[in-house]
This record gives structure tokens, C-alpha cells and sequence, in this order.
């Protein structure tokens, strides 16, 4: 009598495996196989391996990172990386199992017991010891205490953020046990489960890029348009001549946007500079702008601000500033209100918008259209700056913080071009994939550090985490044109970066900065996340720290420029009006 075989088959990854057999096997049933539903309440029933793993990620998500996190931030950190453990737990369970090739085991009868109390005395000392992280950082950043209410949130939002991210996960896995089923009606088994998971995979990419990239982002680009026709009420239209949306000028007032009414109706007048120096005049700033609304596109925006530039007679100062702007056109106030300080009012000052996003928005998803607009401005003043005869050339200058340092660097190749096309440039805050940052960062000299590379001698680029210190190195020559970076090490924008999910940083291997906490390690996976709700910096941190350099552009541009006059005397002394300065929205 022959012998039937059977196929044994390899169980798929999940937290509830059931046997069945390959539709056609001698043996097996003839109607295709598909599993069972999950049983009643099972979307919250969990796996011991995936559980303990869930609680190691958790317990390491209390680790300190860069500045210092509040309740409901850690508890999403918490969530997150939990639920990474939970994943990975289950996977590796069932990996486990494979080499044996048997089912998974139901779970002891004191194991759960001994979870719950075990994690549970873990918890409060990994807890603990994050307090007293926490606590560190604030006294160091001389941060505010958080309040108890703050820290009731993070339970909350750590068992919301890990309940949601598991439930997406199961019904994934859901969907491709179906789709699994079904094709298993016309094709073999291991053909069915390829293309689901395939199918699934696919689908939910293409859904999720979809529906960020033409509803979401619509959606939201939108809504910010509305916040961006608003006007801040401690800013009115200028009448001067000297102002984008002043008289005679080529751009409405009502084009500029929110951030560009900001530029051009604030900033230090003619008789405060003069006062500040103790003379009897002084010049009165030139500010251009171009907003989303002033033009189609970002050339045509380009153009315009230059005009309207020429117009008021900008190409005639001192010195002439290019702006990058973040998402929003937000630049910076402090950062241009102290160069004109210094520098006398002789200068003239031009920027254009790009979109209508937030800054942490246009960080992730406005990449490429803030290179496009930082080319497009600085080619367009380039162009015409260098119709000029030489000695009518004003000395040409960049400045970006953030988002706008990249817009900026997109306008030039590297250190050279630098060089030759401007006469200073001040960036603050580069985001780690700045390709000119990470050009000089990756290229430094051999001995000096990623938090303050060193580039061939520091002959023109230099980085600086502290600028009322010489950026260094202090014993080399800086001469001609002067570009300056500035990075705080306790700034996340700086230092996110999609490899700290599996790769340690160079940051992180050498000697901590000085607002950087010597305890701070990377995790896999975990590192990546909390440099990312970093970012949000939701505690009010000193100006200093974190990604605040409104105390620090005064210092940064002294080093560039080299103002006549300068003492450390009057750096105090434009600090103190830079500081109170209103926040203008």
C-alpha cells in the first residue's frame, strides 16, 4: 500500500499559529486553506516575547537625549519604541521556532504574574533615573521644573501610542491573512502568501505617500494659507520708501504673507541704530520681500524682490544681505535686527517664501522647493550685483537658519564658490543633511570633532557651538571671505538623521558639548526617536540651547563681518535689546 506523504509547512510570523495544510496535498483538503479569525478580544491579547521586549525598549526610552522632553513627549517616545520592541520580539520568537519547527508554546502558568511584576518595579527605576536625567538638563539649560500634570500625560500617551501602533500592525497582518486566503483559490499557497504580502506592503505605501502628498499636504498647505493672510498686531505697513509694501513699492502689502508683513514692518529704525552707537544719524534699513501671493512661482518671486531691491536703492548700501527663509518666510528677527545694528543701518536686506508650512513640516517635505527658491533669489541679486562696476558692488552676504541654510547652500557647489561669489555668510542651525555641512563635517581634519569640524585649516569655514568665543581654530589665519556655522550641541535639527535608527553617531563617541549631557548613549532604534520629538522642543529652553540662536547671531556676525567699533561691551549691550525684543508670531 503506498505511503501518502504530507507537507510540513513553515508557520508565518505570527503571535497565533495555526496548522494547515497546502490546498492540493494528498493529504490535505481540497478547498483552498485560509485561518481562522482571530478570536473575540485578541487585538489586545499579547505575546510573552513580544511583551518583554516591548518593556527592555521602554525602560531605554527614559535615557536622556538633547534637550529635555516633557510628559507627553516621553510618553510617545515611550509608545513608539515599545511597540518597535513588541515587533521585534515577536519576530524573533518566531524565528526561534523555526529551527525546531514547532508551534508556539503556550505561556507558563507564573510567567505573566512575573512579567507584571518584575516590568513593573523596572519601569519605576527606569523612570526614576529619566526624572533625574530630565532634571539635569533643565537645571543646565535653566529650564522650568515640569509640573505634575505634565508628567500624569506620559502614562497615557505611552499605552495610546502603543495600543494604536500594534492595532495598525494587527490589522495589516488582518488584511494580508485575507488576501492570502482568497488567492489561495486560484494559486498555490506559497504564491498566495508572496503576493499578499506584497499587495499589502505596496498598497500601503502608495497609500500612505498618497494621501500625505495630495490630501494631507494639500489639506494642510491650505489651512496655513489662511494663518499666513493674518497680520501680527505689533506690526504695521510701512510708509517708507525702503520697505517691500511701503510706498512706491513693487509688492502689495497684502501679497507678502504673515512672516514677510513681519520682515518688512519691524525691525530697528534709523534713530535707534543712531542711539545705539552713540552717533547723531544713521541709515535706515533696506528690507525687499516677495511673498507666495506677489508672484507664480519662485523665479518670477525672485525677481520681483530684486526689483523692488534696486527700487529702494538697496544695491547702493554697504553691505546686501540674502535671507533663506524657512517654510513659512519666517527669518529670523534677531538675526537680521543685529546685523543692521552692527553694521550701522547701511544695508539692505532681501528674502522671498516658498510655502506656507511650519518649519518642522517644510523640514521633512519642503526640501526641494526651498533649494529651488534659495537658487533662484541669490542667482537673480547675484546677477544683477555683478552688472555693477567693482568698486559699486556692495560687500555681498548670506544668512539662513534652519530649513534656510539649506535653501542657502543650494545656491552654491562648496567652499570656493563661497569664496568667490559672496563676502561673509552666517548659518545657524543646519540640519544634518545640509550636502555642504556634511561635505566640510565628513571631510574635516584629522583630530578635530563632528560637533566642531575643522575644514582644511578653517581657511574660510569654520564651526562654532559657542560664538562669543573665536571660532576656531584660534592659531590659523581667517582671512577674506569669513563662513560661519553655528551649532549648539544640544540642537536636534543639527543632528537628526535617519541612520541613528541603526547607526551611532560620531557625536555621540566623542566628549559631550556644553549643554550636552555626558550620560546621553545610542540605542538603536530607540536614539532616532527621541532626537525626533526633540525637534518639537516643546519645553521653553533659554535662548542658547536646543535650537534657539536668538543670543547668538549678534556674536556670529561680529566674527563675519568684523564691525567697526565692536567691544564685547556693545555685544552685552545688543543682546540685552535683541532679547526683549517682541515675539512678533
Amino acid at each position: 500500500m503506498p505511503i501518502r506523504t504530507v507537507e510540513r509547512t513553515t508557520p508565518v510570523p505570527t503571535e497565533q499559529t495555526v496548522a494547515v495544510a497546502e490546498p492540493g496535498d494528498p493529504g490535505g483538503p481540497s478547498a483552498p486553506a485560509e485561518r481562522d479569525p482571530p478570536r473575540r478580544g485578541a487585538w489586545f491579547r499579547y505575546t510573552l516575547p513580544g511583551a518583554w521586549t516591548a518593556l527592555i525598549f521602554a525602560c531605554l526610552s527614559f535615557s536622556p537625549s538633547l534637550v529635555p522632553r516633557p510628559g507627553l513627549l516621553q510618553g510617545v517616545v515611550c509608545g513608539i519604541t515599545a511597540a518597535i520592541g513588541y515587533g521585534l520580539g515577536v519576530i524573533g520568537a518566531y524565528v526561534w521556532r523555526t529551527f525546531p519547527d514547532r508551534p508556539p508554546r503556550p505561556a507558563g502558568k507564573r510567567s505573566w504574574p512575573v512579567f507584571f511584576g518584575l516590568g513593573g518595579a523596572l519601569l519605576v527605576v527606569s523612570w526614576l533615573l529619566g526624572q533625574r536625567w530630565q532634571g539635569q538638563l533643565r537645571e543646565m539649560m535653566s529650564a522650568p521644573p515640569e509640573s505634575f500634570w505634565s508628567k500624569l500625560l506620559l502614562p497615557l500617551a505611552a499605552a495610546g501610542v502603543f495600543v494604536l501602533l500594534i492595532g495598525i500592525g494587527r490589522g495589516l497582518r488582518g488584511a494580508y491573512r485575507w488576501l492570502w486566503g482568497l488567492l489561495s483559490k486560484w494559486i498555490g499557497r506559497r504564491a498566495a502568501r508572496a503576493i499578499g504580502w506584497v499587495v499589502v506592503v505596496g498598497l500601503s505605501l502608495l497609500l500612505l505617500s498618497g494621501l500625505l502628498q495630495d490630501v494631507l499636504l494639500k489639506g494642510m498647505d491650505s489651512a496655513f494659507s489662511v494663518v499666513d493672510g493674518g497680520t501680527s498686531e505689533l506690526v504695521t505697513q510701512p510708509t517708507s520708501t525702503l520697505r517691500s509694501g511701503g510706498a512706491d513699492s513693487l509688492v502689495p502689502w497684502d501679497t507678502l504673507g504673515f512672516q514677510g508683513r513681519n520682515f518688512t514692518g519691524a525691525g530697528p529704525t534709523a534713530p535707534e541704530i543712531a542711539a545705539f552707537w552713540d552717533q547723531p544719524t544713521a541709515d535706515a534699513p533696506i528690507r525687499a520681500y516677495a511673498g507666495i501671493k506677489s508672484a507664480s512661482d519662485a523665479e518670477g518671486r525672485a525677481r520681483l524682490a530684486v526689483d523692488d531691491l534696486d527700487r529702494a536703492g538697496g544695491f547702493d548700501r554697504e553691505y546686501l544681505l540674502v535671507a533663506g527663509t524657512t517654510g513659512t518666510g519666517w527669518v529670523d528677527p534677531a538675526s537680521i535686527d543685529a546685523l543692521e545694528y552692527e553694521v550701522r543701518g547701511d544695508i539692505a536686506s532681501v528674502a522671498i517664501q516658498y510655502s506656507y508650512l511650519p518649519s518642522w513640516l517644510s523640514f521633512l517635505v519642503d526640501q526641494a522647493r526651498a533649494r529651488e527658491a534659495g537658487r533662484a533669489l541669490f542667482d537673480a541679486v547675484y546677477q544683477r550685483w555683478s552688472e555693477l562696476p567693482i568698486d559699486k558692488r556692495p560687500k555681498l552676504l548670506f544668512f539662513g537658519v534652519s530649513l534656510g541654510s539649506f535653501s542657502g547652500e543650494a545656491a552654491f557647489s562648496g567652499e570656493a564658490d563661497l569664496a568667490n561669489r559672496t563676502d561673509g555668510v552666517l548659518f545657524a542651525g543646519p540640519p544634518n543633511f545640509n550636502p555642504l555641512r556634511r561635505e566640510f563635517e565628513t571631510g574635516r581634519d584629522a583630530g578635530s570633532t563632528a560637533a566642531a569640524p575643522v575644514f582644511r585649516d578653517g581657511r574660510i569655514v569654520r564651526f562654532s557651538p559657542d560664538p562669543t568665543q573665536p571660532a576656531g581654530p584660534a592659531d590659523a589665519p581667517w582671512d577674506g571671505t569669513r563662513v560661519l556655522y553655528l551649532m549648539h550641541g544640544s540642537d536636534p535639527v543639527a543632528w537628526w538623521s535617519p541612520s541613528l535608527l541603526l547607526n551611532r553617531p560620531d557625536w555621540l563617541d566623542e566628549p559631550a558639548g556644553n549643554d550636552q549631557l555626558e550620560e546621553m548613549f545610542w540605542i538603536p532604534f530607540v536614539t532616532f526617536w527621541q532626537v525626533t520629538v526633540d525637534m518639537m522642543e516643546l519645553v521653553d529652553v533659554p535662548s542658547g540651547h536646543g535650537h534657539d540662536y536668538q543670543a547668538n547671531y549678534l556674536d556670529g556676525w561680529a566674527q563675519v563681518v568684523q564691525p567697526a567699533g565692536w567691544t564685547p561691551e556693545k555685544a552685552e549691550q545688543l543682546r540685552a535689546i535683541i532679547l526683549a525684543e517682541p515675539d512678533l508670531g
